[in-house]
């Protein structure tokens, strides 16, 4: 057997233990590879940071939306009010968008007991009962005689309004109709519709009365109460 030479042992020993080379191939397929991972993981972090900014945004786009455009006090006002007389209780759905400052007004006075103990005094059959503070002449008799005059009919009963005159004799009085009424809009200013109670409203307007229109026998309003369903 040949003797190997002492410097080819050691050369032999030198290649085995050096590094071994990398292909070009191999260092091109992890360098996409990185590439991709940090382009994933920017693309992800782009994602997250615009998310939050939106929503940031929407949020106080919402929150300043509401505050320009929506009012507190509008937005919480009663929707119905129950009318508790000495005959029963009469339940009303008012109309804010038709009249919103006499319904405005009209909620002021019912916070204040405005109507607590008012009277009707003044019913007329087959056409309108009325309560209130004055108690002269006023709209109904006027409308009484109109209303043998004119066919037309614009309301129908069961209607909530008030005087158009009211500001003038510094009261609010409060008319229901129990008739489709002529030429309502010249004199009554509608602001909701009685949906409960009609019965009630029809039992007042039965009552005796003198030839003013004047019911014989005391009936009023106990008090009046709010609220924002039924």
């Amino acid at each position: 057997m040949a003797r190997i030479k002492p410097q080819a042992l050691l050369q032999q020993s030198k290649r085995k233990k050096g590094p071994s080379r990398i292909s070009a191939t191999t260092i091109i397929f992890y360098s996409l590879i990185l590439v991709l991972l940090a382009f994933f993981l920017f693309a992800t972090y782009r994602h997250w940071s615009n998310r939050s900014r939106f929503r940031s945004e929407n949020q106080l786009s919402v929150s300043e939306g509401e505050n320009t455009f929506v009012d507190p006090r509008k937005s919480d006002l009663p929707g119905y009010a129950v009318l508790n007389t000495s005959k029963g209780s009469i339940i009303v759905e008012l109309h804010k968008e038709s009249a919103p400052e006499v319904v405005d007004e009209f909620i002021d006075l019912c916070q204040k007991g405005h109507f607590k103990g008012m009277l009707f005094h003044r019913v007329i059959k087959h056409f309108v009962i009325q309560a209130g503070d004055n108690e002269g002449a006023g709209a109904t008799e006027d409308w009484n005689l109109r209303g043998k005059q004119h066919t037309s009919m614009k309301h129908e009963a069961f209607m909530l309004g008030t005087s158009k005159g009211k500001h003038l004799n510094k009261g609010f009085d409060l008319f229901i109709t129990t008739a489709p009424i002529p030429e309502l809009n010249e004199k009554l200013i509608v602001f909701g519709q009685v949906i409960k109670g009609e019965d009630i409203v029809q039992e007042i307007e039965e009552v005796d009365t003198d030839e003013h229109y004047k019911p014989k026998i005391s009936i009023g309003i106990l008090d009046v109460s709010l609220a924002q369903k039924i």
